[in-house]
């Protein structure tokens, strides 16, 4: 084996380099921050005969100690593919290549099923991953979430006892890093305009995206989102579901809902959507594609019910805590963009004041906009973005009231007196905007928030 060279001391980072020394390789990460906290992460490490240097930022001078040594560089997702260093690493015959990529030359010995799409994606991810495990199907599930697909690898190395089958969601980021992923069912949540900021145009971002679901070879579509159904033709066959009826738009649909609610196919109705917890009708796309999978994967109707009967949600996203002064709290920190905060905004009951703000991503956000006027009665804004998202609110002409503060529990304390001066029925972080700006990633913006509410919660 060779020596390998891995780029940041993430999730990502972490399961990628242990992965490839259990490989046999030699490894060194290179990490930007210098931190001191992070020397008990390089400490580790080191100790596992992981080579770390600290306070390395990704230009050709942190590399030229081991550029005539490496045959690989592994990066994380956060890292731009188009990157100027890594261009250069290319231009040296150096291999780059992404963390996910790592992970699926050890895990391609097992059936994948590859979820992406703009929004929706962790929801279906955790659903079928629930479904699955609720009917004794091992099926772990991995990537752009709280557990690295090369952690998954790795923890998978010496089981003799293999899964059926491993869940994986999967970014634009990684599905641009790892082309060559060909998972057994590939499933397409949405795309509306998202990181547009790192694949610079929405047909580019397209593209990517459609690359994992062109290799799969069961490819399931939501019929509902007008990006892809309007190129229907363009993705080859494939199953697509719709909320909307077995025709709509002139289409026609394998899986679909009908008037009374209920989740039907060509052979008949399989179960109630009653049994699913989660609102919105969103929610009930994810529910379709998680439900189509489970067919293909040979789950009964039944297997599928009595799962969904179990699923308490996902963490996160629209996620209920309790209730405050009256206001039903719900914490939608995955919303990190302006498409899926207007979709929570659209799921909870109304009047809302809303916590919004972090660092602004671009993007269309005239439907959020349209969401807010139609259901918001307040908006506190947090964050680095929130001169920039009160500029857009009072633009278009929003009569609300709007506050403004720069931390988190600053702002839980003004939401709860907007929401109880304004009669508000919820009370919902969803925030429109990417964590970076003060948190490591909006699991730990919303486990900040709900820390700070729960003491607020009435008894």
């Amino acid at each position: 084996m060779g020596r390998s060279l891995v780029i940041g001391l993430g999730r990502s980072g972490l399961g990628a380099a242990r992965l490839l020394k259990e490989e046999g390789h030699e490894v060194i990460v290179l990490e930007q921050s210098d931190d001191p906290g992070l020397m008990d992460i390089s400490s580790c490490l080191q100790k596992e005969d992981i080579h770390v240097e600290l306070g390395m930022p990704l230009e050709m001078n942190s590399f030229r100690p081991w550029l005539d040594q490496i045959d690989s560089v592994v990066i994380s997702p956060g890292i731009a593919w188009d990157h100027p260093t890594l261009n250069a690493l290319r231009e040296r015959g150096v291999i780059v290549q992404g963390e996910i990529s790592v992970a699926w030359k050890n895990l391609k010995h097992l059936p994948w099923i590859g979820i992406t799409g703009t929004n929706g994606k962790s929801t279906v991810t955790h659903l079928l991953h629930h479904i699955l495990e609720a009917n004794q199907r091992k099926a772990p599930m991995a990537g752009n979430m709280g557990y690295s697909a090369a952690e998954l690898a790795l923890s998978l190395r010496h089981q003799s006892d293999l899964p059926s089958w491993v869940v994986v969601e999967l970014s634009s980021y990684q599905i641009e890093a790892a082309p060559e992923i060909a998972p057994m069912i590939g499933i397409w949540t949405n795309l509306t305009p998202d990181h547009l900021e790192r694949h610079g145009t929405l047909e580019k971002y397209r593209q990517i995206k459609s690359g994992l679901i062109r290799n799969s070879e069961i490819r399931i579509f939501n019929g509902d989102d007008p990006d892809l159904s309007c190129r229907r033709d363009n993705w080859g066959k494939g199953l697509w579901v719709s909320t909307n009826g077995p025709e709509y738009a002139g289409r026609t649909y394998d899986l679909w809902i009908d008037k009374e609610g209920k989740i039907v196919n060509r052979t008949g109705v399989l179960f109630d959507t009653s049994v699913f917890p989660m609102p919105g009708n969103h929610n009930l796309q994810n529910l379709l594609l998680s439900t189509a999978a489970a067919l293909q994967l040979g789950l009964t109707p039944k297997d599928i019910e009595e799962g969904l009967l179990s699923f308490r949600g996902v963490p996160h996203r629209l996620e209920w805590i309790g209730k405050t002064k009256g206001m039903q709290v719900f914490n939608d920190s995955k919303a990190t963009n302006y498409d899926s905060s207007g979709m929570g905004i659209k799921s909870v009951p109304d009047p809302v004041v809303i916590i919004a703000g972090g660092e602004t991503k671009q993007g269309d956000p005239s439907d959020w906009l349209k969401q807010i006027h139609k259901k918001v009665c307040g908006v506190v804004l947090i964050g680095k973005g929130r001169a920039e998202l009160k500029g857009l609110l009072e633009q278009s002409g929003y009569e609300g009231k709007i506050v403004s503060c720069e931390y988190m529990d600053e702002a839980v304390l003004s939401s709860i007196e907007l929401g109880i001066a304004s009669q508000a029925r919820s009370l919902l972080l969803s925030p429109a905007c990417a964590s970076f700006d003060q948190y490591s990633d909006f699991e730990a913006r919303g486990e900040h928030f709900r820390s700070l509410i729960v003491n607020q919660l009435d008894s």
